[in-house]
């Protein structure tokens, strides 16, 4: 198990030790392109809503043009994450009953749209170590990020902080433009996935994406830890994580606190136990994870 040579050779990037991949990808105008193609009949996600976002049609996450909630300079992030310029979109492509940012994930008209060549020049102006691209979910928004990066004049690591579940589509178009995927891997099953997110397919589809991530740059895995799930979530998503990937940092959290519309919900009303997260972390050392 190589998983600590990807901090590593995160912290490289981070040094100047390798350039940000996007500054070498000649065909970024390309990518844009494609992806206003795709905005057309949308399928940058697996719920492949196929609307006209260009003509004003709303698909599933609601987002049209691409609104930013928030952006700041992030503290709380993985410890060779921060200083982190943290960019936060409106909408998003799950419906998370427990989400701690329904706030900004559910309602994507909230938030303020920027011009991609201002933001541009914000990044270029903040002392970070990489651009923290996230939501609600940044997959929606993937046709203005890549326009953003031709604006760019500063090479800086970009950070992909997402629930992953894009098209093979949407891979290849961040492919070589993404430095880092900080991905959310939160179920073990498809069951609990449709009916505590409102999503189907989804192990494969995730497993998928999280064996390209791997293969197109560094890979961070957060897996948030809910009340009761360890048997159905946990435990399989450290046993295929153990059995599949080798170059990545594993974060299993322990901060779940009912928000939303959680109370609807029996098992998710309470915080998780010291207990239920001591086991998973044993089970995780267990299998050579931390």
């Amino acid at each position: 198990m190589n998983h600590k040579n990807a901090l590593s050779r995160y912290i490289g990037i981070l040094k100047g030790k390798e350039k940000a991949k996007y500054l070498l990808c000649e065909d970024l105008k390309d990518r844009v392109r494609d992806a206003r193609e795709i905005m057309k009949c949308c399928h940058f996600c697996e719920r492949r809503c196929s609307v006209n976002r260009l003509d004003g049609e709303k698909g599933y996450c609601g987002v049209l043009e691409s609104r930013v909630a928030s952006e700041f300079i992030h503290i709380g992030e993985e410890p060779e994450l921060v200083p982190s310029y943290t960019i936060f979109f409106s909408g998003c492509t799950f419906s998370c009953v427990y989400c701690q940012n329904w706030d900004i994930s559910q309602y994507p008209e909230r938030g303020t749209y920027i011009k991609p060549e201002i933001l541009a020049k914000m990044i270029s102006s903040v002392n970070a170590k990489n651009v923290n691209w996230v939501g609600g979910d940044p997959t929606p928004n993937l046709s203005y990020i890549l326009e953003v990066l031709t604006h760019l004049n500063k090479n800086i690591p970009q950070v992909w902080n997402s629930n992953m579940y894009l098209t093979e589509e949407s891979m290849r178009l961040l492919d070589g433009v993404m430095d880092i995927y900080l991905t959310d891997f939160k179920y073990g099953n498809d069951k609990c996935a449709e009916r505590l997110s409102d999503v189907k397919n989804y192990l494969q589809i995730i497993e998928r994406n999280h064996k390209l991530a791997e293969e197109q740059g560094e890979v961070i895995i957060r897996h948030l830890v809910l009340p009761d799930h360890l048997d159905c979530c946990t435990k399989p998503i450290l046993k295929w994580i153990s059995e599949n990937m080798s170059n990545f940092r594993l974060n299993i959290m322990d901060q779940y606190r009912p928000e939303y519309k959680a109370m609807e919900y029996e098992e998710l009303q309470r915080r998780l136990s010291f207990d239920e997260y001591q086991e998973a972390l044993k089970f995780a050392r267990d299998l050579g994870l931390i």
